[in-house]
């Protein structure tokens, strides 16, 4: 075999366990094709050491510290097959590269699919935001809206009323809300309108205006949004593993799918997105595999 392991996506979590596995002297190749989710966030928050820093200096300061070991290495490149072979995994590259291993690391991340809606695309991760714990603290107590529907919506409304008062759920067309959610929705002042959106006026990714198809704008300062998520990258036929119902790669707390030595970590495994998590994730799935590979050899 060329590796020990092949780890395909070099982000956050592919890193901790690269790290992790160069330290355990594992011969380990990175493949990363460097579509990290959150390449136009401004401000990362939430780990430790590292609040408000941008992800991609976190990114660049990581594949320094972990290239120190010499067992590691980095190849920019993108991984488009992965198949079981005796005594171990094939990994082909676009560029016609192919290389072996004993186990494999999926650290390839989520794709977000957002609604279609001019100027959406241009303020994701920056004004169009999905998650309060990540960016709620930098717009509380501003004009916030949440183009959403249904119990989602409820729910988020209710989560974001701590950081937020002044609340408008956009409901791109028909409310799926239920009589009941509507009118607790009301008692807390929450607005709910129907319109359908055309557009988000914005500025280098800040959000000004959203504009319905009415021909009204109204002014907010950021906008919440639930992307339909899929795997960046899926091996689940090729290396014969499951998904959730939610689409993420099913792993046990070892970080292990449901094919025997192939590992999952951070967002191709999770919705909860946090940097915390999934470079936790990424030691837990490096210790695992590096325990598989002693007790093989022992």
């Amino acid at each position: 075999m060329d590796f020990d392991v092949i780890i395909i996506g070099g982000s956050y979590a592919g890193l901790s366990a690269a790290l992790t596995l160069g330290r355990s002297t594992r011969n380990v190749l990175i493949v990363d094709a460097g579509k990290r989710c959150n390449r136009q966030t401004p401000h990362s928050h939430n780990f430790l050491t590292h609040d408000g820093d941008r992800p991609a200096e976190i990114s660049k300061v990581a594949k320094a510290e972990v290239l120190k070991y010499p067992t590691v290495k980095f190849l920019s490149a993108k991984a488009h097959s992965a198949k079981p072979i005796a005594g171990g995994f094939h990994v082909g590259i676009e560029d016609g590269q192919h290389f072996t291993s004993r186990k494999i690391l999926l650290s390839t991340g989520l794709k977000d699919t957002l609604p279609d809606i001019k100027g959406l695309a241009a303020c994701w991760a920056i004004s169009a935001i999905h998650c309060p714990y990540c960016h709620g603290y930098e717009v509380k107590n501003e004009k916030i809206g949440l183009l959403m529907n249904g119990e989602h919506a409820f729910e988020m409304a209710k989560n974001l009323h701590l950081w937020n008062k002044d609340l408008t759920i956009l409901t791109n067309g028909k409310s799926q809300l239920n009589t009941e959610q509507t009118e607790k929705l009301k008692s807390k002042s929450v607005t709910i309108l129907e319109e359908e959106i055309v557009e988000l006026e914005h500025q280098n990714g800040q959000l000004e205006n959203i504009v319905f198809k009415n021909g009204e704008k109204i002014a907010f300062k950021a906008i919440y949004v639930k992307p339909e998520i899929e795997q960046h990258v899926n091996f689940s036929e090729q290396l014969g593993f499951e998904l959730t119902d939610l689409k993420t790669i099913k792993v046990n707390e070892q970080q292990q799918t449901t094919a025997m030595g192939v590992y999952a970590a951070g967002d191709c495994t999770t919705l909860f997105r946090s940097l915390s998590i999934v470079t936790a994730a990424g030691t837990m799935a490096a210790v695992m595999i590096n325990k598989e590979l002693i007790s093989e050899d022992f």
